[in-house]
């Protein structure tokens, strides 16, 4: 009967956040707000019900289409030629501000968590490592914003989560000790070939599909309704093609979204179609099961300690590398603060701990690092939800007096 229930409230919260949307976000209030609010509301906390175990098999599968398709559409929609004119600024943020974030976090996840391994500790802060534009939409959506800022966030967030998933690969591999192959090789070794392998293989299906999807539509082969399927099945041949082969499929996923993203722009609006419609309810179905699911487990564990550590790796862990890295770029103290404070954590870190969960076999024994990647989820979907829009409004005011420079 809760299984019922569930998929009654899934149902109702996408007609109710459906028919005023509109109308919420000019309040502020985000899907992912809505649906992890509805998650936690149908959850044994109100209904009294059975716990769902986050390694469920249900919450795996869901979790394992829905990184799948997140990997694939946010490499889809990286544009490379694009990036290629203005790379300086998200390159920097990634391959310099990025590590410098995560070597803070784990030193100060360290200075408050002495009990925890460090490898538990380095798995915390890769699962907080990823941002999610999608959480501060109303930023990457503004036009009163420059192009370069919101392109910065935007390319980000699309690339940190497929540049740390391979680390959070071997992090899993030497925690579980099940990163050998066949002939015993090493963790590393392992690694090495799932991200080759699911790289090749990714990469090969991504180019193939879009060729093919070339010549079907070009001959007029191909209905109109399926050229928004075709690159997501695409994506799911990909994982399941380098699985097969001894490759990651997640890597595989991401590295075919690239590729096919990249050899047309049709093909890449394909994507971004299939991504803000029905991608869209397959990552709100993930906030609600984050909400219906991890929330009510890991809220015996929440603390002080664990909010403040949650409150620094929104702020001074996130923006401290951002402002000091961003140094030369002529940019102002508001719009290095502005980039710092929105890198929310969303879907990737929740898919993240799933994918964590999946791999370790539950999160008996270390309770306390899920609980505050929980924590700091948590409030980075209400924090962010609720500031997207007055901080966009505010620095657009402050662009407008202050005119960034034409070069960064």
């Amino acid at each position: 009967m809760h299984e019922h229930l569930t998929i009654l409230g899934i149902a109702l919260v996408i007609l109710g956040y459906g028919y005023f949307s509109r109308w919420l976000a000019r309040h502020n209030i985000s899907g992912p707000m809505i649906f992890t609010a509805v998650g936690v509301l149908l959850s044994p906390l109100f209904l009294g019900k059975t716990p769902v175990r986050p390694d469920a098999e249900a919450v795996q599968i869901v979790a394992e289409i829905a990184l799948i398709l997140v990997l694939f559409a946010d490499a889809a929609a990286i544009n490379l030629a694009h990036l290629r004119q203005r790379w300086r600024l998200p390159t920097r943020l990634l391959f310099v501000a990025m590590p410098l974030s995560i070597l803070l976090a784990f030193f100060i996840a360290k200075a408050f968590f002495l009990e925890e391994p460090n490898l538990y500790l380095f798995l915390l802060v890769l699962i907080l490592a990823p941002t999610d534009a999608a959480l501060g939409k109303a930023v990457v959506s503004d036009t009163r914003i420059p192009e370069m800022i919101r392109n910065t966030i935007n390319v980000e967030s699309g690339l940190n989560d497929g540049i740390v998933f391979p680390v959070l690969l071997t992090t899993l591999a030497l925690i579980s000790g099940s990163g050998h192959s066949s002939e015993g090789g090493s963790p590393l070794a392992y690694i090495a070939q799932q991200i080759a392998v699911g790289a090749l293989a990714g990469g090969l299906v991504g180019w193939l599909g879009a060729q093919l999807a070339h010549l079907s539509i070009r001959r007029g082969w191909m209905e109109h309704q399926y050229q928004n399927l075709i690159p997501i099945a695409l994506a799911i041949f990909a994982f399941y093609v380098a699985e097969h082969f001894g490759g990651n499929g997640y890597i595989a996923a991401f590295f075919g979204g690239l590729i096919l993203g990249n050899s047309s722009q049709e093909l890449r609006d394909n994507v971004e179609d299939f991504a803000e419609s029905e991608g869209e309810l397959l990552i709100m179905v993930s906030f609600l099961i984050f909400g219906l699911v991890f929330v009510p487990s890991m809220l015996p564990y929440f603390d002080l300690k664990m909010l403040a550590y949650a409150l620094l790796s929104l702020t001074v862990i996130r923006m401290l590398p951002i402002y000091l890295t961003m140094v030369g770029f002529g940019l102002d103290r508001a719009t290095r603060l502005f980039i710092g404070w929105f890198g929310p954590r969303g879907i990737a870190s929740i898919l993240y701990i799933l994918v964590a969960v999946g791999q370790l076999g539950g999160i008996e024994g270390h309770e306390r690092i899920f609980a505050v990647a929980t924590l700091t989820i948590l409030l980075s979907i209400v924090l962010h939800g609720l500031s997207a829009q007055p901080l966009a409004t505010l620095y657009a005011e402050h662009v407008r007096k202050h005119p960034l420079p034409r070069e960064s």
